[in-house]
């Protein structure tokens, strides 16, 4: 196909398109009553005691309790929401410039003036007196006097090249921070989603690792008894200890990493500092993808708001350049300027002050007024390039996030094809190991096999539960990162598990498994091998 006919996207889009909420469910913003108890403490609060951080609740919770949870507590999205209001309210400063601004100034409401002025009689001027002829020096001046002034400005801008590509650029910067929010959303989603089943992963790998135990301990006493009756050997012991080892590693590992994954859970949900989450369900295939990979892409080009915000930036960013350039710009602007003053008293007075004498202004001023910065040193032209610049940067960004784009719903979608497979190959894998170690087990049993085939297909078996769980988990993952990166939720239900009401017991396997103590590193028995 000719790469050269493909549609542009200013074209499909818009040169400014606008955030679509509608693409997706909206966030949720109240929990319901049962899930009241885990909302998120005050953004400030801050423990200080070790019992206001001491776990005192397990709280078993579904996917869309989760999804819930996180939409109304987690305070990166707050954050977002809040950012959507501050471009709002940007935007309406920017607006603001079509209007005129008016100033009120004030001064003394009112004022007192009381004073006396003396001067050196040596120094003075002298006067005669009009009776005597006589001369005689100025006396002494007294002013008490009450003033109070007041004056209004107002101004309007009538022609300001400026306004325009500013409010332009407020509005754009508003539907970015917009797409930001639904960015966030979707991203808070597929993280809660992938936490979640992280943690059903191990809640896998701990199942595994104690029924692994259960198994060995099953095989020690087996072994044990064997030994003690003449019909085994030592090295069969042995060797169901060092198996029962390894699979107390495997519990171990998957009982700290299930606590990790939990608080994991907790702190992306911002529950209670005194609640840790566990999942209710257990890991289960969650849906069959319905699109191709082709309307998959498509889709993704057509949601994805990471598109939209490049395009912006190309607004934006020519929106600047023309403000830049409005600043070598006349700017035409009408003022009305309104002045009044009232002044009752007397001042320099030789005797005493009258204070009924009193006086009153007002004055009216009506004009244009002209600016033009004819000349600045090229500053004006040169930021004018510079953001036209950025603007063509924003059009190789955008090639980028295509790409991107593109990429990610491919590996998604690979990822899970090979999840697919691996779901129906490693599910043999169990049913097969399972029925090897039932029948090795049969053979020790017998006396025609040693505890090594036993060891030999049981780590098999535990090892192929593990890569069952992971494929598991893998398919989940990656439903959740096409939901995320498509902006399609067409997922198909998979047909309800015939499941047996009780849980099937295997004879001689339901041991229980006792507590290890807490012991401290440095008193664990260094291993020594003589060569």
């Amino acid at each position: 196909m000719d790469q050269s006919t493909l549609p542009n996207a200013l074209e499909l889009k818009g040169s400014r398109p606008k955030a679509d909420p509608s693409v997706m469910p909206p966030a949720a913003t109240t929990l319901p009553e049962d899930l009241d108890a885990l909302k998120s403490p005050d953004s400030l609060a801050l423990p200080d005691l070790p019992s206001q951080v001491t776990i005192r609740e397990l709280r078993p919770l579904t996917l869309a309790e989760v999804e819930r949870l996180v939409e109304v507590n987690n305070p990166r999205l707050k954050a977002a929401a809040s950012q959507v209001e501050q471009a709002k309210s940007g935007v309406l400063a920017a607006i603001s410039a079509w209007y005129p601004t008016v100033n009120l100034t004030a001064n003394g409401l009112p004022q007192y003036l009381d004073g006396e002025q003396y001067r050196n009689p040596d120094f003075a001027r002298t006067a005669r007196n009009p009776e005597t002829g006589l001369p005689e020096p100025k006396p002494n001046t007294y002013t008490t006097r009450w003033s109070a002034n007041f004056s209004a400005q107002v101004q309007w801008n009538l022609i300001d090249p400026r306004r325009v590509p500013q409010i332009s650029a407020a509005r754009d910067n508003f539907e970015k921070a917009s797409d930001a929010y639904l960015i966030a959303l979707r991203d808070l989603r597929l993280q809660s989603s992938t936490s979640y089943f992280q943690l059903q992963r191990q809640d896998e790998q701990v199942r595994i690792g104690q029924q692994s135990v259960r198994a060995s301990l099953v095989s020690l006493q087996q072994a044990s008894a064997r030994y003690q009756a003449g019909v085994a050997t030592k090295l069969e012991v042995l060797e169901a200890q060092t198996q029962l080892s390894r699979d107390r590693l495997v519990l171990t590992d998957g009982l700290a990493e299930q606590a990790q994954a939990r608080r994991a859970l907790a702190a992306l949900l911002d529950l209670p500092q005194d609640v840790t989450p566990t999942a209710a369900n257990p890991a289960r295939v969650i849906g069959i993808w319905q699109p191709s990979l082709q309307e998959s892409i498509i889709a993704a080009y057509a949601f994805r708001e990471e598109l939209d915000q490049f395009i912006l930036d190309i607004s934006i960013n020519n929106s600047n350049a023309n403000a830049a350039l409005a600043e070598v710009q006349p700017v035409l602007t009408i003022f009305n300027n309104f002045n009044t003053s009232k002044n009752q008293g007397q001042s320099g007075q030789t005797g005493s002050v009258n204070m009924d004498d009193y006086n009153w202004n007002v004055s009216n001023a009506v004009g244009l007024n002209a600016t033009w910065a004819i000349f600045d040193g090229g500053r004006a032209r040169a930021q004018y390039r510079q953001n036209k610049q950025r603007a063509e940067q924003s059009k190789f960004n955008f090639a980028s996030e295509r790409d991107r784009i593109r990429s990610q719903v491919e590996e998604s979608f690979y990822n899970l094809r090979k999840a697919t497979q691996n779901i129906h190959t490693t599910s043999t894998e169990v049913l097969s190991s399972a029925e090897s170690l039932r029948l090795s087990r049969l053979r020790f049993q017998a006396g025609v096999t040693t505890q090594r085939e036993v060891v030999d297909t049981q780590r098999d078996l535990t090892s192929a539960e593990v890569r069952y769980a992971n494929a598991i988990t893998e398919y989940n993952i990656s439903i959740a990162q096409l939901r995320r990166r498509t902006g399609l939720d067409q997922v198909m239900a998979c047909s309800a598990l015939n499941l047996p009401a009780t849980k099937s017991s295997q004879a001689g396997i339901d041991v229980p498994i006792e507590p290890q103590p807490n012991r401290p590193a440095c008193q664990a028995p260094v291993p020594v091998v003589q060569g």
